[in-house]
């Protein structure tokens, strides 16, 4: 049984919690702070921002939140509030510690950084400024001993309203969808396509069958900029893209044979991204994570019998390669569960899905050296 925090949005009954909260339930009971219990359905929920939301139908009417205009400074103070541990309603106060931070989550994230102790159980909660609004909904914690240490994030209000509306709409949120697998352009790499500068999303492959294809961009364009508003690099791609709707006509500048082109592209729908034992393909000699970009010998080339799993492809543009996995590391442990063939990656992956969590840490040996890497789930 999986248990969290929720906050409601509006006096009928519309009750805001996270995606992992939810995940794979059928049934779903809130209780209020008076300790009364109500029955709820789901009326949809967003993986890929960790949102859901809930329906309590009755004639009783709840007092309400709202969620702020306006984003937080940093610095402000922020009271978050929340079910830690199943002990019941706590309030915890800090200050917004800084705003924008990505964390590994997913292509989407932008998430509040916060001091306020927050720990398990206060996932779905609220985080209110000094004026009782909700400047964000309480997702994750960064901590090596699953307890509080100061550094915790929260949903922006602005994506929550969004994704909210979506929901209490249709059920699910559309997103727009390009196509394309994508990298940062460094120094160099903007040096050899005689760019001014770092900047932008280079294309490492095109999907096939997908709006980029049948638009004909290519692998080595830069995108530059979508419908004017320019891509610094390929977070701001993935969130200007998703944020318009299927079947959308929109103007792409890229960078193409050392001069600026525009390349016009009808968008397709972003899919819901599949679960970890949906999107791994298995055959006799290797395992592939396709949402990882990470391909997994069964067999160790050297023909010994050592820990670890052998890493024999990275995708390019993949998250794995994002993270500098390379061909030839060993994969140690998986969310601190030592791996000894491609099904104990799956195992752990699907456990860590099945927890909720958003990020999972892999420990590789590289050049007799050891390091950690967070991969994100459900990265695709």
């Amino acid at each position: 049984m999986s248990q969290g925090s929720g906050f409601f949005i509006s006096d009928d009954g519309y009750v805001v919690t996270n995606h992992h909260v939810i995940d794979k339930g059928t049934e779903f009971t809130v209780i209020g702070h008076d300790g009364k219990e109500y029955e709820a359905r789901l009326i949809g929920a967003d993986a890929r921002t960790d949102l859901a939301l809930l329906k309590i139908d009755t004639d009783e009417e709840f007092t309400y939140v709202k969620f702020a205009d306006d984003a937080p400074h940093v610095g402000e103070w922020v009271v978050a509030i929340g079910n830690p541990f199943g002990l019941g309603g706590s309030v915890t106060a800090g200050i917004v510690s800084a705003r924008g931070r990505d964390i590994g989550a997913g292509p989407y994230d932008d998430f509040i950084q916060i001091d306020a102790p927050v720990n398990r159980g206060n996932s779905g909660g609220p985080a209110f400024n000094m004026n009782g609004e909700v400047i964000g909904v309480n997702a994750a914690i960064f901590s090596p001993s699953g307890g509080n240490v100061g550094i915790a994030f929260a949903i922006p209000a602005s994506t929550a309203t969004d994704v909210l509306m979506d929901l209490q709409d249709g059920g699910k949120v559309t997103r727009g969808w390009l196509g394309v697998q994508i990298q940062g352009v460094s120094e160099d790499i903007a040096e050899s396509l005689d760019l001014d500068e770092a900047r932008g999303a280079i294309v490492s492959e095109v999907q096939p069958d997908s709006p980029a294809e049948a638009a004909g961009l290519r692998s080595g364009d830069t995108i530059l900029a979508v419908e004017g508003n320019e891509i610094k690099g390929p977070r701001d791609l993935s969130k200007v893209i998703a944020g318009f709707d299927p079947d959308t006509l929109v103007d792409i500048t890229v960078w193409r044979d050392g001069r600026e082109q525009d390349v016009a592209v009808k968008l397709g729908s972003l899919k819901e991204p599949a679960s970890v034992a949906a999107a791994v393909k298995v055959t006799p000699t290797e395992t592939t994570l396709e949402d990882l970009g990470l391909v997994l010998s069964a067999t160790d080339p050297s023909g010994e019998k050592s820990e670890g799993v052998i890493v024999s492809d990275v995708k390019a543009g993949g998250p794995a390669a994002e993270k500098r996995l390379r061909r030839g590391d060993r994969i140690l442990e998986v969310a601190g569960t030592p791996v000894k063939s491609p099904a104990d990656v799956v195992e752990a992956l699907s456990k860590a899905e099945n927890e909720g969590r958003k990020a999972v840490l892999f420990r590789v040996e590289s050049n007799q050296n050891t390091r950690f890497v967070a991969l994100p789930m459900n990265a695709a």
